[in-house]
C-alpha cells in the first residue's frame, strides 16, 4: 500500500505501519482509522480497496509529508528572519527550547567531543 509516495509496511499491523508517513504518529493513525471503519490489528495486505481508498481519503484531509515539512521549515525560516531568539539558536545549531549547553547538547550539535580525553585512542600495549 501506497500513500503519497511512502510505502506502508506489508507486514506490520495498520495502526503502527501508518506511523511511517511523516506527520502521523499513534493517535492519528488510530483517529484515521476510527473514521475509516477499519479495525487496528489489521494488515495492509489484509485490506479490500475500498477499506484501502477510505483511509487515503483520511489521511489526505491532513497536512501531512511534503507539505508538513515545507510548513515547519517555513516557520524555521520565518524565526531566523526576524533574528529571533529561536531562529538564532537554530542558525548556531545549537539546543532551541532552553537546555543546557554545558552538557548534553550533543544531539543538535553533532556529537561534537572537544575535550582531551574524550576523543583519544587506546593505546596497544605490547
Amino acid at each position: 500500500m501506497r500513500i503519497q509516495g511512502v510505502n506502508i509496511p506489508e507486514e506490520k499491523r495498520l495502526e503502527i505501519g501508518l506511523t511511517a508517513l511523516f506527520g502521523v504518529g499513534r493517535a492519528r493513525a488510530q483517529k484515521v482509522l476510527d473514521s475509516a471503519h477499519v479495525l487496528y490489528g489489521k494488515k495492509p495486505k489484509e485490506l479490500t480497496t475500498d477499506e484501502t481508498n477510505k483511509i487515503r481519503e483520511e489521511i489526505e484531509k491532513a497536512k501531512i509529508e511534503g507539505d508538513l515539512r515545507r510548513e515547519i521549515g517555513g516557520n524555521i525560516k520565518r524565526l531566523k528572519d526576524i533574528k529571533a531568539y529561536r531562529g538564532v539558536r537554530h542558525t548556531r545549531h545549537l539546543p532551541v527550547r532552553g537546555q543546557r549547553t554545558k552538557t548534553n547538547s550533543r544531539t543538535v550539535r553533532g556529537n561534537v567531543r572537544k575535550t582531551m580525553g574524550s576523543g583519544r585512542r587506546k593505546v596497544e600495549k605490547t
